[in-house]
């Protein structure tokens, strides 16, 4: 069977690029290198303008999807293939049923005059006309295509179209029959015209006009002379649709003429139109969910997104810690966990901004005293003649520069310990070990270099068969434990009584380190104020002997580690403070 079809991929890949310049240009800014100089809210008020970025690329990826599937739909290549296909079946089967029909209705023996002189004349079996132009009449009123009947010397014997045309047969097709202003048929034949722009994947071969009334030379017609029904699909000069099929007639293998059909393809491009009208229709309203969908959805990443964005754009101005960062975590999504991420990021600037503020406030306030004092002592020293009174003066000088040097060495370490902190790696510490390490520290030199027996005021309580690891950064650690060490040494008498307790208990998560000592304890109401910066209360010591920073680098330091540092006094039976237990809990590692 000859089909006539010719299959080509036309390239639609194209498309979506083209769409993109567009979709750009719908959401584009006027100038991209002013709008980063604005603040957020007016790069915000241009670009939404026309439509928002994000807006305009959430259409896009899914229109454009929608459109290459839609496009690739209305191709309906293989649809249009089957239907090709079944409608040349159909007429192979009718060209089937008519040339059978002649065959057995209308082929008749006739006579014919012998070549041999003197001898019966032959019979022979030959179509006979006027059976076969009933026949056909018949057939062609039930049948939708135009018969021809020709005999094997290329003669047109009978044209079934005209013999109905005789008998005034006129056929009338309402072309809409819903009614003028049917709103669905006005859709349709828009629809089909426009849908006409775009190229099907099926060509057809254009029927060769020349040859097709020549049995001898058509295609299907060839076929039929060699005893074999074809049909074939071709296209018009006008581009429309044509299907033919031939028959053969014959008698015993003996072919005495043949049938042809032709019909032409508005049917078929009426179906061809209808499904793409449909897959178009279908199209157009999911093109308009999808739009609406992607505004919605634009709409619930976009709004809040831009709520995050003036609100963080206010806290980079600095308009005050009256601007909140709106909370969304009742999204339950990750524009909901960037709410809380942002709100908990700007609380922690605003707490860091506020500690530098005090930060810069205490320093200063603890400079001018030596400075006061030193200014006063420098301009008095000059004046006075008295060396005795000269040289309480000096050593009033060396005590407050002395004091300023230890002040800025401190302040300096303080400043830097939180960016420190940041940058240093963690790793698993055995606490005990480090205790112990410290321990050592303590001992009278000799002692420790002889390793004799220990001579320090310092006793670690901690099981032998335990390890007690927790995860820091030892240097840290040993400089916090060392502080309360040598805290404690400082507050607690000489001798026996003197004593430094340290105890390691572990719990289920944490270890927990415990520095007691004997010293006076620690006021009531000043077992938190111990923490704050400039803190120093020693009444044994001279003032100015500390810079009030030990014990607060110490809380930097283990609220880095996740930890808790906390102070509580030590009573006896009668509720005297007789000394003061700093306490440490770290995570277990």
């Amino acid at each position: 069977m000859a089909s006539g079809i010719d299959i080509k991929n036309n390239n639609i890949s194209a498309l979506p690029a083209r769409l993109f310049p567009l979709f750009k240009k719908l959401g584009s800014s006027p100038d991209k290198d002013n709008m980063r100089n604005k603040p957020v809210s007016e790069r915000w008020t241009a670009s939404s303008e026309k439509m928002s970025s994000l807006t305009v690329r959430i259409i896009s990826v899914n229109i454009i999807a929608i459109m290459i599937l839609a496009v690739g739909v209305l191709y309906l290549g293989e649809y249009t293939d089957s239907l090709i296909e079944g409608e040349l079946e159909s007429m192979q089967d009718e060209a089937r049923f008519i040339s059978d029909a002649i065959s057995e209705g209308t082929v008749r023996p006739v006579f014919q005059i012998s070549p041999i002189p003197f001898e019966d004349p032959l019979e022979i079996e030959a179509i006979k006309p006027s059976l076969a132009r009933n026949m056909l009449l018949r057939l062609a009123k039930s049948s939708k295509s135009q018969i021809k009947l020709y005999s094997v010397d290329n003669n047109l014997l009978i044209d079934a179209q005209k013999l109905l045309e005789g008998e005034d047969y006129v056929e009338t097709i309402n072309l809409n029959p819903h009614g003028n202003f049917d709103i669905g048929y006005l859709f349709n034949q828009s629809a089909g015209r426009f849908l006409d722009i775009i190229p099907m994947q099926t060509k057809l071969a254009p029927i060769p006009m020349d040859t097709i009334g020549d049995i001898y030379e058509f295609p299907d017609s060839k076929l039929a002379m060699n005893g074999e029904i074809g049909a074939s699909a071709w296209t018009l000069p006008n581009e429309r649709i044509i299907l033919t099929a031939s028959a053969p007639i014959q008698k015993v293998k003996q072919v005495l003429g043949i049938v042809t059909l032709s019909r032409d393809g508005t049917e078929l491009e009426n179906k061809i139109r209808d499904i793409r009208v449909d897959v178009f229709r279908v199209f157009l309203g999911t093109l308009g969910i999808t739009v609406m969908l992607s505004i919605y959805l634009s709409g619930l990443i976009g709004k809040p997104l831009k709520k995050l964005a003036l609100a963080a754009e206010a806290v980079r101005v600095g308009k005050g810690n009256d601007v909140e960062i709106p909370d969304m975590s009742k999204r339950g999504d990750e524009i909901g966990e960037l709410s809380l991420v942002l709100r908990e990021m700007t609380q922690a600037l605003k707490d860091r901004m506020n500690t530098i503020e005090r930060f810069a406030a205490d320093v200063s306030h603890e400079i001018k005293n030596p400075l006061t004092s030193l200014r006063s002592a420098v301009e008095t020293v000059a004046k006075i003649n008295d060396e005795d009174k000269r040289q309480k003066l000096m050593d009033i000088i060396h005590h407050d520069v002395q004091r300023l040097d230890r002040l800025i060495s401190d302040i300096s370490s303080a400043s830097r310990l939180d960016a420190e902190l940041t940058r240093e790696t963690m790793q698993t510490i055995n606490i005990t070990d480090l205790l112990y390490r410290l321990k050592d520290a303590y001992k009278d030199p000799i002692a420790r270099a002889n390793k004799t027996e220990d001579n320090s005021r310092i006793i670690i309580h901690a099981l032998e068969t335990e390890k007690y690891s927790v995860l820091g950064n030892e240097e840290r650690l040993s400089q916090v434990f060392g502080n309360l060490i040598s805290n404690a040494l400082s507050f607690s008498p000489e001798g026996d009584k003197g004593m430094i307790e340290i105890s390691i208990v572990q719990k289920k998560k944490t270890i927990l380190i415990s520095v007691s000592d004997n010293g006076p304890g620690i006021p009531s109401n000043k077992l938190e104020a111990i923490f704050d910066r400039f803190y120093t209360e020693r009444p044994h010591e001279s003032y100015g002997g500390h810079s009030g920073l030990g014990l607060s680098i110490s809380k930097q330091i283990i609220d880095a580690h996740e930890g808790t540092i906390w102070a509580i006094n030590k009573h006896d039976d009668k509720e005297n403070r007789i000394g003061a237990i700093f306490k440490v809990e770290l995570q277990k590692a």
